[in-house]
C-alpha cells in the first residue's frame, strides 16, 4: 500500500519514526517532507496535492498538535483529514468517512501509540455503502 507522510518542524522527530515503521512493515512511502516544512499549513498542503494529483488512498500528517494539519487539509476540495490520537476513531474514520488522510500531533501523541493509530487507520478499508451520502454531501459543500 502506498502512504503519504509529510510534517512541519514539530512533527519530524515522530514523522521520521513513523516513516521507519511503515517501511519495516512493507509499505511504500512518499515523504514529501524529507526536511521539515517550516509551518503546518505548507505540509499538509504538500500531502494534500500528493494524494488528490496521484490517486493515492491514504496519508498522515504531523504536526505539534495534529489539528492545524487537519484543518488546513480539509480546506481543500475532496479531501477528508481527521485530527486523531486514539486508535477506535482511526479505524471508524477510514471504514466509515473515507479519510484520505490522519494528523497527528507529535505534543499529544507518543511513539508507541502513533504506531498502533496508524496501523489501526491503514488496516481499515472504507465500507461505502449509506457511508457514501454523507461523503457525497460534504462534496457538494461549498
Amino acid at each position: 500500500m502506498k502512504v503519504v507522510i509529510g510534517s512541519d518542524k514539530d512533527g519530524f522527530v515522530l514523522k521520521e519514526k513513523v516513516k521507519h515503521y511503515l517501511k519495516e512493515h512493507d509499505y511504500e512511502v512518499f515523504d514529501v517532507t524529507p526536511e521539515p516544512a517550516v509551518d503546518f499549513v505548507e505540509s499538509s498542503l504538500k500531502v494534500t496535492r500528493k494524494v488528490l494529483e496521484n490517486g493515492i488512498e491514504k496519508a498522515i500528517m504531523f504536526d505539534e498538535y495534529g489539528v492545524g494539519s487537519a484543518m488546513a487539509s480539509n480546506k481543500v476540495k475532496g479531501m477528508i483529514t481527521a485530527n486523531l490520537n486514539e486508535e477506535r476513531t482511526a479505524h471508524m474514520t477510514a471504514m466509515h468517512n473515507g479519510a484520505k488522510a490522519i494528523a497527528l500531533g507529535s505534543g499529544i501523541v507518543g511513539e508507541k501509540l502513533a504506531y498502533s493509530i496508524v496501523q489501526h487507520y491503514l488496516d481499515a478499508k472504507y465500507a461505502g455503502g449509506r457511508h457514501q451520502i454523507r461523503l457525497n454531501m460534504l462534496e457538494e459543500m461549498i
